[in-house]
């Protein structure tokens, strides 16, 4: 059965897209951002590790379809694609959301072992969304409307998650600036209009991102006042979404947001402007 327990603010408004393929779909962020695009009749095919998290989600959200895919493991992202777009023509939109974040800590894990952690998270966290988006674009470039949504964090934009998120913070504003440069080289194409480039920074969404630390439920409201539960994130994400944001900061996390492009935002802009 489909999940109905939020409600779409502007239902006259839609998405860019018909089709949606999203990577980590088969819980947390993935699974409402997936909710909810199947509550505006869109498409959904979800993506991740774990087959029986995604024939659950498939079944409780009404997703499309659903397929076995480890990020990490960009040698097997080639054949991916052409399976995924051979049996899903139609689909015009990637959200780049599934990643981890491990506990690292340079003087309390062992240096093999972070080593280990920390080149596995950036291949799930870095090279994953890249090679998914870049092997997508020419199937893209044939639609009349498409988009890539590459989900980052504003641990990319003030890395304050200092103790325990060392790598994280970094592949994070690697997807925060890879973003925002895909978007300006995709306009300078001339396909600014049939591209969107959107990325979601959210604050601490309470989901098991964090089941790898010593407390796994640290991430919960009980916990702190700035976590935003799952409906609370999907609703004003949605919201975003339908008034065509291209950068959508939920909760506290827009004044951070708001803050960096106040400081480099307009130095940005006329630096990569094409005359």
């Amino acid at each position: 059965m489909m999940d109905t327990s939020f409600q779409v603010l502007s239902p006259s408004l839609q998405p860019p897209f018909t089709c949606a393929l999203v990577s980590g779909g088969g819980g947390g962020i993935g699974k409402a951002l997936s909710s909810y695009l199947i509550s505006k009749g869109i498409k959904v095919i979800i993506a991740g590790r774990t087959e029986s998290n995604l024939q659950t989600t498939a079944h409780e959200i009404g997703a499309a379809d659903y397929y076995i895919l480890d990020r990490g493991n960009t040698a097997s992202i080639p054949a991916f694609i052409l399976w995924v777009t051979t049996e899903h023509p139609e689909r015009d939109c990637l959200i780049n959301n599934a990643g981890v974040q491990r506990p690292l800590e340079i003087f309390k894990t062992p240096t093999s072992e972070f080593l280990q952690k920390a080149d596995q998270e950036i291949d799930i966290n870095i090279q994953g969304p890249m090679h998914l988006a870049l092997s997508l674009l020419e199937h893209f470039k044939g639609k009349p409307k498409a988009a890539i949504i590459n989900v980052s964090s504003i641990l990319g934009f003030v890395p304050f998650s200092v103790i325990i998120n060392l790598v994280y913070n970094g592949t994070k504003a690697w997807l925060h600036f890879w973003s925002v440069n895909l978007r300006t080289q995709i306009a300078w194409a001339g396909l600014a209009e049939e591209i969107k480039v959107i990325e979601i920074a959210p604050i601490s969404v309470e989901t098991d991102l964090h089941r790898e630390r010593e407390d796994p439920n640290d991430n919960k409201k009980r916990n702190s006042s700035n976590v935003m539960s799952i409906e609370e994130f999907r609703d004003e994400v949605s919201r975003k979404l339908e008034g065509a944001e291209e950068m959508v900061a939920p909760g506290i996390a827009s004044g951070f947001v708001d803050k960096s492009y106040a400081a480099y935002g307009e130095t940005y802009e006329k630096m990569t402007k094409k005359t």
